[in-house]
Formats: structure tokens, C-alpha cells, sequence
């Protein structure tokens, strides 16, 4: 699992590892049962605090995507499903906005209220 956090972005530690593990379940790479690293070892490898980690945890565990089980660890959950078609889908808006000249904030925007 290759997940990267940038310190000096605006974004929470938490939100940019969350978003990554999120992005790595929804592709695929990471497939339902596969083992996450422990918090203790993701955060001694990105070189941040072991809450931050946890926190991602979490915020994965209540979006359904893992599970979190005492002295088993964080798995990818069985609810975690395929999310190929919607992948395309989006890859599909993607090349669509780009050929309007829809910035990505606006695209965000329009699907935050489409989503509404």
C-alpha cells in the first residue's frame, strides 16, 4: 500500500491519509480482507503521530470501508464493494470537464450540489 502525506498542505494529516487508503479500496488495489499496516507501523513509516493514523482509522471504519478489530487490526471491509463503474463514471465527468474548462474546484462544487 503506498500512501504519501504531505505536511505543508493546508489539508489535516488524517484527511490526506484517509483519502488515500479511501482512493487505494475504491480503485481496487486494495481488495476486500487485505490487512492494513497497524497504526503503530503506518505512522513510524510516514513519519507521523500514531493518533493521526487512528483518526484516519476511524473516519474509514465509519465510512464503512474497513473494519477495526482488537488485536486483528484494520481490514478492508466486506462492504467495501466494486467501485469500477462508478470509477469510470468519474473518469468520464473528468475528461468531460476538462474539455469545457471546468476547473476542478467548480467540478467539485457542481457535484457536491448534484450529491445534495
Amino acid at each position: 500500500m503506498l500512501v504519501r502525506v504531505d505536511p505543508s498542505s493546508e489539508v489535516p494529516l488524517f484527511d490526506q491519509l484517509a483519502t488515500g487508503i479511501r482512493v487505494s479500496i475504491m480503485s481496487g488495489s486494495l481488495p476486500t480482507g487485505e490487512r492494513l499496516p497497524s497504526a503503530r507501523e503506518l505512522a513510524e513509516s510516514l513519519d507521523i503521530n500514531v493518533h493521526t493514523v487512528l483518526r484516519a482509522y476511524q473516519e474509514l471504519r465509519d465510512e464503512g470501508l474497513i473494519e477495526l478489530r482488537r488485536g486483528r487490526g484494520a481490514i478492508v471491509s466486506a462492504k467495501a464493494r466494486d467501485y469500477s463503474g462508478l470509477t469510470a463514471a468519474i473518469a468520464s465527468v473528468v475528461a468531460e470537464a476538462r474539455a469545457h474548462d471546468v476547473s476542478p474546484a467548480a467540478l467539485s462544487t457542481l457535484i457536491r450540489e448534484a450529491y445534495q
